[in-house]
């Protein structure tokens, strides 16, 4: 059975909710085995049917047993759900004790969860190198709820805004005065904000100071702060009813307005991600589209590979590129970088359609499958999550039906204003 085969036999395998198939696929992931490519470019055209939801928080904020009663509560209403919990590695063993899952000992009996810890191995952000990779395993088997448990996390380690699409901070009580408060970081990438252990003395004092955050940053949409004692279950069934509604709006937007899914292929969880309250009205899409258009006409790298702006909006933008011989390598194949340079263009102009600088500082790309000259590929860019400082983005690289390479990016939101003519 030949490399392909095999994949494709896991996948089957994989969406028929087959445990031991979904435990070999992570395993794989997490290792980079040979088959991991393969399965990975498979595994991004059978997603988009789960809830991500990222679960972030300073340590010691109980962050482990309030997913172990989230969890519970999901699992009574019906749903199935999959933990992804990723736990810190020794700087010096390099081992983990992985030990999250320890706190979720009352439901990893049931039938209709899953739970796989993953280890920090050193990568910074609060996640792991392979984590995305993991989610989408998990979503292509078909699991209502995937749960993403990051590390304790400081203010600086966002990474899990660009996984789930409904992000929630836990505070502990006492976490810092006000000025901590309203330090950029970590609670502006919130959704949801939870005081969690909130029988203990200072509860009150952090949601207040929470709440005094939001008010002075006029949040574009208004993250609600919620209190809970996880130990008891207290205020788990509010927290639920507020994932609901958030989920429910970005399920209930448009699909972007930008076919990602064209070909036949089910909108994913990134289609779905622009929510409502991101939705721009036309003549805000008029007006990034003629700013796209001037940034492209001045973009000298973009003539250099004889790339095309097709089409733009506001956070969004699809161009496209012939490969020719400028863009092959010394194997006489497309050149990665190539890819990539397209990727990151229609990125570029999505994120700075708004009319201020918008820089990237994190991005992560897979090349599933290859390309030769002659090919004309089409690279499309949405916006995915936006706070005051921090956009996300998911571009997808496509040749015809097929897709060629994935691609999520990170954007600092500088605020400043770009110059007159750009």
């Amino acid at each position: 059975m030949d490399r392909h085969t095999q994949s494709t036999d896991l996948l089957a395998r994989i969406r028929s909710g087959d445990r031991r198939a979904i435990a070999r696929a992570i395993t794989a992931i997490e290792n980079g085995s040979d088959d991991a490519l393969t399965l990975t470019a498979a595994l991004v055209q059978a997603g988009g049917h789960a809830r991500i939801i990222g679960i972030t928080g300073p340590p010691g904020a109980g962050k482990s047993t309030l997913v172990n009663v989230l969890c519970k509560a999901l699992l009574a209403s019906g749903r199935s759900v999959a933990v992804i919990a990723v736990d810190p590695s020794s700087p010096i063993s390099g081992g983990a004790v992985l030990g999250d899952r320890v706190r979720m000992g009352e439901v990893q009996g049931e039938s209709r969860i899953f739970i796989r810890s993953l280890a920090a191995r050193g990568h910074l952000g609060g996640l792991t190198r392979k984590t995305r990779d993991v989610v989408s395993v998990l979503d292509a088997a078909h699991f209502d709820d995937v749960i993403v448990e990051t590390v304790g996390a400081g203010q600086s380690e966002v990474e899990i805004a660009g996984v789930a699409t409904t992000r929630i901070v836990v505070c502990p009580p006492g976490s810092g005065d006000d000025v901590q408060a309203l330090k950029a970081g970590i609670l502006e990438i919130a959704d949801i904000l939870v005081v969690n252990k909130a029988d203990l003395a200072g509860a009150e004092k952090t949601e207040h100071e929470l709440r005094a955050m939001l008010a002075l940053r006029a949040a574009r949409t208004r993250t609600p702060v919620l209190k809970t004692v996880a130990t008891t279950g207290e205020g788990v069934a509010e927290l639920i009813a507020a994932i609901d509604r958030h989920t429910g709006a970005e399920t209930g937007a448009p699909a972007a307005k930008m076919a990602l899914a064209e070909g036949g292929r089910a909108p994913g969880r990134f289609e779905h991600a622009a929510s409502a309250a991101q939705q721009q009205p036309s003549t805000a899409d008029e007006t990034a589209l003629a700013l796209e258009r001037r940034h492209a006409a001045r973009d000298r790298y973009m003539a250099h590979l004889g790339a095309t702006l097709i089409d733009g909006g506001a956070g969004r933008s699809t161009i496209s590129m012939r490969i020719g011989s400028q863009h092959l390598n010394f194997l006489g194949g497309c050149h990665g970088g190539a890819l990539f340079s397209l990727a990151d263009m229609a990125l570029g102009l999505a994120c700075n359609s708004y009319g201020t600088v918008a820089a990237l500082i994190d991005a992560h790309m897979t090349f599933p499958v290859a390309v030769k000259e002659g090919d004309t590929l089409f690279a499309r860019a949405i916006e995915i999550t936006r706070s005051r400082r921090l956009a996300t983005y998911r571009m997808e690289v496509s040749r015809d039906d097929e897709l060629v390479s994935t691609m999520t990016g990170t954007v600092y939101l500088t605020g400043k204003e770009m110059a007159p003519g750009d």
